[in-house]
Formats: C-alpha cells, structure tokens, sequence
C-alpha cells in the first residue's frame, strides 16, 4: 500500500474525512519548523482514529499521531509517514468535579472550561501551549503542577480495541508515562479537579501568565523546554553556565532571555536546530558533566 492509496481507502470508509497529502509539517508543530508528510489526517472520532492506524500497520506504513505539535521537531524534505492529528478529538465536557476531554484538546481550554465551572487544580497547566493527549504521554508539567496530579483515568486505542487505563496504571513519574512504552494511542482523558473560588483560580492564572511573560522568550517559536530537568539542577542553568546562552546555528538560537528555551529567530531547518541540540548537550558535558536529555521529540 501507498501513501496515497491510505488516503483514497480511508476516504471510502469516511466520506468527507480530513485526510491529505504532502501536508507541511511546519505548519502544525511550535517550532514551525519540518518538511512534508507523505498523509495527513484529522479523524473526528477514536473509531475513525483506530481505523487509520489499522490501515497503515496492515499496509507496511510509517504512522505518527501528533496533537498540538509543541513538543516536536520533524526534519524537513519529504517525510515517508502518516501524520494522524489529535486536532478533532477536542470536545471538553465538565460534570460535578471532573472534566473529560478529548486528546487534542487544547490545555489552555481545558483550564478555561474548569474556571467557568469554578474547579481548581489546572491553573499551573493553563499555559503549557499543547494538547491534552501530550500532556498525559509525557506528563507534562510547570511551576510545580504536573498532569498526574489530576488525571484519574486515560481512554486508549491499543491492540485494536478501545481500553481506559486508572490513573495508578499509568506508572506518571517526571515527564513520562506508561504509554511512551506502549503501543497505544490517547483518545481522551478525564480529571478530578476540586471546588475553588473562580476569582482566586482567574487571579492565578493571570499571574502565572504575566511570569511565563516575563521570563520566557514566547514572542519566537520554540518547543519550550528542549530539555529535561536532571536530577538536583535546572537545564537552563547549566545551559548559561557553559556561556551558551546566544548561541546560534542558522536560525536556531538558545534564548537570551531564558538559556532552557531553543528558538526558531527566523528561517531555522531542522539540521540548524538539531544541531544546536547537539551542540549543547555536548557544551554541556563538557563543562559540568552532565548529559542533558532532549525533551522534544525529533522525527526523522
């Protein structure tokens, strides 16, 4: 099976399906940066979700499921996979204390849906700029607050079939879970939040805003953090100490404003970011002994 020949039988099966070929991955992840996949698709439920992925393991195919593209560095030319979106999975319902949301949705509207209904618990998530389903793949976090601490149950598609992993099966630890082993795919996630006060959850979030503001370079494309936190020490911290900050490959540059941070200044390729990377981590081991740890995902 083709590329284009997954597209032509997906649409038979889903008449008006979201499902292209040679979309710009530029034009979906943070960084803005990456070359063109061979499919694209958008499934608008986890039936259609699972029936793609089946598609391209019967057919031999590179597949790749992407939610909001904030954690992701695709390397640019033509990219011989199936990018399946979260994008459509992004209903958000709140009942009683929980809220359930599909996998791309938006963690900044999942935190405005739980301040209409007066719920706290995601004000330190609120502006992590990704989806609901990377979130809990990674167990996402900042400012003190992770996604384990609120996730009670993840909605899969593994093995074929539809599953919900409990939260204590998820094996949540720093920016990791259970399914970064598996082979299955986030569909949904419910939360348990608590009762609070709408005005103190607004008034937090906004001062958490006003220090992402601040201190983050938020007016370039980044991917956030590139790397992990290692154990006792900060990234960023020893990203400056090796005296890398306003260091550049090409367009890729580590951030005057916060070293923790790579940024596209403008016209960065893949290989000037990578290679930043590169150039970093090895900067960094030299001076500190330290092997950092890329927080991004890279797709070659």
């Amino acid at each position: 099976m083709t590329y284009r020949e997954l597209i032509e039988e997906h649409k038979k099966k889903y008449p008006g399906a979201e499902a292209r070929e040679n979309e710009p991955m530029s034009a979906h992840t943070s960084l803005r940066i990456g070359g063109k996949a061979a499919s694209y698709f958008e499934p608008a439920s986890a039936e259609e979700l699972e029936s793609v992925i089946l598609s391209c393991r019967a057919g031999g195919l590179r597949c790749f499921v992407l939610g909001k593209g904030s954690n992701v560095l695709f390397a640019d030319g033509e990219l011989e996979l199936a990018v399946i979106s979260t994008a459509g999975l992004s209903e958000i319902k709140t009942e009683g204390e929980t809220v359930t949301a599909g996998a791309g949705a938006a963690l900044s509207k999942i935190a405005s849906a739980a301040l209409a209904a007066s719920l706290t618990g995601l004000e330190t998530l609120h502006g992590i700029p990704g989806s609901l389903g990377g979130a809990v793949y990674m167990n996402a976090g900042a400012y003190g607050g992770e996604i384990k601490d609120v996730c009670e149950s993840v909605t899969v598609v593994e093995d074929g079939k539809i599953r919900e992993y409990a939260r204590d099966a998820c094996d949540f630890s720093y920016r990791h879970s259970v399914f970064e082993e598996k082979d299955a795919v986030i569909v949904s996630a419910r939360l348990r939040l608590k009762p609070g006060n709408s005005d103190e959850i607004r008034a937090k979030m906004r001062d958490l805003a006003e220090r992402r503001r601040e201190k983050q370079p938020l007016e370039f494309p980044s991917a956030g953090s590139t790397f992990k936190r290692p154990a006792g020490d900060y990234a960023a911290r020893l990203i400056e100490a090796a005296g890398l900050k306003g260091r550049a490959i090409g367009g890729a540059q580590v951030s005057e404003k916060h070293a923790g941070f790579l940024i596209n200044r403008g016209g960065a390729t893949f290989d000037d970011f990578y290679g930043l990377m590169e150039t970093v981590k090895k900067e960094v081991f030299e001076h500190s002994g330290i092997l950092l740890e890329p927080e991004v995902r890279i797709i070659k």
